[in-house]
């Protein structure tokens, strides 16, 4: 399942970006805006998946989706929910279009902008120019 939101992730980048990109394991030691969704697997396990990204990373995507240079902060949060839902929302599509097992998502939450400092299951970043954007999963069940 983290396999779908790691495709998902760097689909993302590659047609909503335009941008090459790099994927590293672990979590960013940047500064990010944190936002997660949980997730509810059809065979009742429960994920929390966090999107964080750096501020730079999310001032690209308000270029593209809002055409602002400099975005404000309340912005910045409002497109990090908008990027964990466009994320996870296509990896949802992915898992039904293959043999993974599919899955129901929340709403966004907005957690946090600071050091992403929870405990975490898996977790890759992916790096386009000097912006970080990381994807972690929890299973919460356990």
């Amino acid at each position: 399942m983290f396999k779908t939101i790691e495709d998902a992730s760097i689909n993302f980048c590659i047609h909503q970006l335009r941008e090459n990109h790099l994927l590293k394991d672990g979590i960013s030691d940047k500064r990010t805006l944190i936002a997660y969704i949980d997730i509810n697997i059809e065979d009742d396990t429960k994920h929390r998946v966090y999107i964080a990204s750096d501020e730079s990373f999310m001032q690209k995507v308000s270029k593209i989706f809002l055409e602002e240079d400099e975005s404000d902060e309340e912005t910045l949060i409002d497109m990090s929910l908008e990027t964990a839902n466009l994320i996870i929302g296509s990896a949802k599509v992915l898992a039904e279009d293959s043999d993974t097992l599919s899955y129901a998502i929340s709403t966004p939450h907005f957690e946090k902008i600071g050091v992403f400092d929870f405990a975490y299951d898996h977790a890759k970043t992916i790096v386009v120019e000097d912006s970080e954007l990381t994807i972690a999963i929890k299973e919460l069940n356990v």
